[in-house]
């Protein structure tokens, strides 16, 4: 699969980047340019959703087999540190965050060492294992589903409220970059790993399926986005 440079815009005051790819890490490698704003515009926070190509920790902390946070991951990491990130250095989440001048890596929310600062410019969500399908993050044991990271998300808005006000929260949304990476383990682990799946559905009408959700969890997160900056 072939990406190409995608020139994006803010509408509805934020960003959202879906990514639905196996070949995801391709868009970080092989392409030029990932995304080009306009000179005026600068982001705030962002704000991950997703499976283990972008998580940089929150399954250590879950009682789940998806785990990195041991050698070898990690060597190329500052200190040689396996961070729990499912790489041996940074993820593409952490490699946004930089790209976009928001900060040197994307932190995990369930980490414990987070600080009240660390949420001013958003943080990271994402548990490997996840997918689209609930089946799939049923299937990996204990990973945040996206419902899951959904709620986490809504948790965290309390606490920037807590932080940084009404007003102060709505500034930090209205330039905030969202990013949702899912989809290989419903393929790679859930349709083509198990038969439950295969017996219900060809590849064809499962990847329809899988769109589906993913529509779903986009308006879904949009709608909580939106009542929190147009409504509260």
């Amino acid at each position: 699969m072939q990406f190409l440079p995608m020139k994006l815009s803010f509408s509805d005051a934020s960003i959202f980047l879906i990514l639905f790819s196996v070949s995801v890490l391709d868009l970080f490698c092989r392409t030029e340019a990932v995304i080009k704003l306009p000179g005026n515009v600068t982001v705030s926070a962002v704000i991950v959703f997703g499976d283990s190509i972008v998580d940089t920790g929150n399954n250590n902390n879950l009682k789940t087999p998806a785990k990195c946070n041991f050698p070898p991951y990690g060597r190329d990491f500052e200190g040689g540190a396996a961070t729990g990130r499912f790489s041996n250095g940074k993820v593409p989440s952490d490699i946004l965050a930089e790209e976009l001048g928001v900060k040197e890596l994307s932190l995990a929310y369930l980490d414990p060492t987070l600080k009240p600062e660390d949420l001013l410019t958003g943080v990271n969500f994402a548990s490997g294992g996840c997918g689209y399908d609930p089946l799939t993050t049923r299937l990996s044991a204990a990973a945040l589903s996206l419902s899951d990271q959904l709620q986490l998300f809504k948790e965290y808005i309390d606490k920037l409220r807590a932080i940084v006000g009404e007003e102060g929260k709505n500034r930090i949304f209205e330039r905030s970059f969202f990013l949702v990476v899912v989809g290989s383990n419903d393929i790679n682990n859930n349709y083509f790993g198990s038969r439950i799946r295969r017996l219900q559905y060809d590849i064809s009408t499962y990847t329809d399926l899988l769109v589906g959700h993913a529509s779903t969890f986009l308006k879904v997160t949009r709608r909580v986005y939106l009542f929190e900056i147009i409504i509260k």
